[in-house]
């Protein structure tokens, strides 16, 4: 079936795989690998660039709620053609960032044009398009993000190695600029909002079914608040984690790359709960998986607040992948489950901004700690501690997650 689902769709998949894929430079895990070159060359401390960094996130993330929006009124084309020229300017533009200003405007560039529009455009045109094989397309296109994390931590702390870090990004922009555009134009020129998935399966799962919601409406509507904290908890964590990854080495004593290293394992095991979510959730539904979703999050907090083995990093890295893989996944899916397609660019892009301040949130939060002298054990015990609150939420509403049929309006 998965096969016969690439062969009559391949062109869309390819576009969602590979725009997540360079969604990675504007990722925290990518940044992140340039953190100790860019404090020791602008002089400032954790706690300075982890402010910096989230106030240039939280303003993308108010800025995505906007330009989000916009992927349902353009011609989808031409919304990505402005997406990826975009990320080529912004990482062009960090490559000369030479102070405080300038590095905040730098970040916000990146985290809007990578993290926020890149991963918005694909998800959202993948939900969209597709219904009965939803879950599975989505585990395979977020693959693409997983491959990035796999392969550029390794890449990049090599290339680091011989190349100045300047130079790299310039690098970056030349690449999106030469492939992108002509890549983008070739998969997706022909495809609209009214676009769907070519299957000889009978559809019995008419996404014509469900009342399509308007933001402002689900902004009324009480389940969405019960289903945010256990959403941002993943991203608010593994951003805190992976920004802040050499103070987590050095408390521990491990060697320098161990982290970098250790992104392996979290990448095999998000692609593999990815595809393995995928065919759980377009047989069960992203409703019913949903409340399992920060499970492997709270026993990879566990680990690295007990453990100080080096090993213990390609534990605790490979549970968050886990529940990393669950929530690309469980998430793109869960909102057109319960609040329909139509108007999924708008929802999307309010979640994502949402997202995108959680990550904001845990670069000053995490910076704070870490400056007030808070141990990463303490600090793992107090994500725990969240995490925690966030599943018992779930669980007690988990039976309002029901999606409102046209009929019934």
């Amino acid at each position: 079936m998965i096969i016969d689902i690439l062969r009559s769709n391949f062109k869309i998949i390819i576009f969602g795989f590979v725009f997540t894929f360079f969604s990675c430079i504007g990722q925290s895990f990518f940044i992140g690998l340039f953190n100790s070159d860019i404090r020791q060359e602008l002089n400032i401390t954790h706690s300075e660039f982890g402010a910096i960094y989230g106030i240039a996130t939280l303003c993308s993330s108010l800025t995505l709620i906007w330009l989000g929006k916009k992927i349902d009124d353009l011609k989808l084309v031409n919304y990505a053609f402005l997406v990826v020229i975009f990320l080529s300017f912004s990482a062009l533009f960090f490559s000369f960032v030479n102070g405080l200003i300038f590095l905040a405007i730098g970040i916000y560039f990146l985290r809007l044009s990578g993290q926020g529009l890149m991963s918005h455009t694909a998800s959202v045109t993948t939900s969209r398009f597709f219904n009965q094989s939803r879950g599975k397309v989505l585990s395979i296109v977020w693959v693409g993000m997983s491959f990035g994390e796999f392969l550029l931590p390794v890449v990049i702390v090599y290339f680091l190695t011989f190349i100045y870090w300047r130079d790299l990004w310039q690098i970056f922009a030349v690449i999106i600029l030469l492939l992108l555009p002509v890549f983008t134009y070739i998969t997706i020129k022909e495809i609209s909002i009214f676009s769907r998935e070519k299957n000889s399966e009978p559809n019995t799962n008419n996404i014509s079914d469900i009342k399509s919601w308007k933001r402002k409406e689900v902004l009324k509507d009480f389940k969405f608040y019960t289903v945010l904290p256990a959403m941002l908890a993943s991203a608010f964590i593994i951003t805190g984690i992976v920004i802040n990854q050499t103070f987590i080495i050095e408390s521990k004593g491990w060697e320098k790359f161990a982290i970098a290293k250790s992104f392996m394992v979290y990448s095999i095991l998000t692609v593999a709960t990815m595809f393995f979510s995928g065919y759980l959730v377009d047989k069960f539904t992203s409703r019913k998986i949903f409340p399992w979703l920060n499970v492997p999050l709270l026993l990879s907090l566990f680990v690295l607040a007990v453990f100080d083995n080096p090993y213990s990093a390609f534990i605790f890295m490979g549970l968050m992948g886990i529940s990393n893989g669950l929530a690309n996944v469980l998430m793109s899916s869960f909102w057109a489950e319960i609040y329909g397609v139509s108007y999924l660019g708008s929802i999307k892009a309010l979640t994502g901004s949402l997202m995108v301040f959680s990550t904001a949130l845990a670069t000053v939060i995490f910076g704070v700690l870490i400056d007030l002298r808070y141990s990463i054990e303490n600090i793992a015990v107090i994500c725990s501690i969240f995490t925690a609150i966030s599943m018992a939420i779930v669980i007690i509403c988990k039976k309002t997650y029901e999606p409102v049929l046209q009929n019934k309006t």
